[in-house]
């Protein structure tokens, strides 16, 4: 895998134009970790002990994304949260955002991360460039009550090791994602999605507001659903009373998923009639990167 001739990153600037010596073929790749500094990004290892205190990632096709600005946003309103008096200034992540969007390739399929992390009481932006994992249109959920561990469930990032630890266990029971609770068993959402499901015409959210991350394309879906007149009902429910009911989640990689099958219990998952022409929509909404 080559990289993006149209956008080489900083660091190459003053190189010869002439490209590789004849004979010898390019060996970069754009996928990687990349640090930030003041003379711009530069591609750097992985370093032991590194503390990740925020993130925010997303889909990323043939050059296209959705709905960048809020990501951008919600990444923006995590560092600050994260500050607690030492940190970067708004400008300096501003800076960070548009390197790191011109480093993302404009052909094939990938999902960036970036992030800001603490490594021995030293704060660093950094971005991975990773090709995006196969879209699945529907997942499969351990459907057994798991008491929602995230210590900061606002916020991307500080959690999401110990999220993938759940999803991995739940793996090998052959489920694709795990659906975190209250410790009482009432349904939060899952370990990389939102939740939403339908009660007869009304599509309802977890009424649980204070443990719920604010998702991307949740809201998009939300507000899509105010503007044609739908119901939007805060329910409290346990996995069981979702049994036979059409059940999404959303993530900025997969968009809308509708739920299969239940692992690990005997519940029924509910027919999927509403997800393909909501996920058709959801597509419509991608934009070509800035440049």
């Amino acid at each position: 895998m080559s990289s993006d001739p149209g956008h080489a990153p900083p660091w190459t600037h003053g190189a010869s134009e002439a490209g590789p010596r004849a004979g010898r073929p390019a060996t970069t790749t754009p996928e990687g970790l990349y640090l930030w500094s003041a003379s711009g990004l530069r591609r750097s290892t992985e370093e032991a002990g590194a503390k990740l205190l925020a993130a925010d990632s997303w889909l990323v096709s043939e050059g296209r994304a959705r709905t960048l600005d809020r990501h951008r946003e919600r990444f923006l309103a995590a560092c600050r949260a994260s500050r607690r008096g030492t940190a970067e200034a708004d400008e300096d992540i501003a800076f960070f955002w548009t390197a790191a969007i011109t480093q993302i390739p404009r052909g094939g399929s990938w999902f960036p991360r970036i992030e800001l992390v603490d490594l021995a009481g030293h704060r660093r932006l950094q971005v991975r460039i990773r090709p995006a994992p196969p879209l699945g249109t529907g997942v499969r959920v351990w459907g057994a009550p798991v008491p929602d561990p995230r210590t900061r469930p606002r916020v991307k990032g500080p959690d999401l090791d110990r999220l993938a630890d759940l999803r991995r266990t739940a793996g090998v029971h052959g489920a694709d994602e795990v659906a975190l609770t209250t410790r009482s068993g009432l349904i939060v959402e899952a370990t990389t999605s939102s939740i939403c499901w339908w009660e007869d015409d009304a599509l309802c959210v977890p009424d649980l507001r204070f443990r719920v991350l604010p998702g991307i394309t949740i809201g998009l879906v939300l507000e899509r659903a105010r503007r044609i007149g739908l119901e939007i009902r805060p329910s409290r429910r346990r996995v069981e009373e979702l049994a036979g009911r059409e059940v999404w989640l959303l993530n900025a990689l997969h968009g809308i998923r509708p739920v299969t099958s239940w692992v690990g219990t005997t519940l029924e998952a509910g027919p999927a009639v509403r997800s393909e022409q909501w996920q058709r929509w959801l597509t419509s909404l991608v934009q070509a990167l800035p440049t």
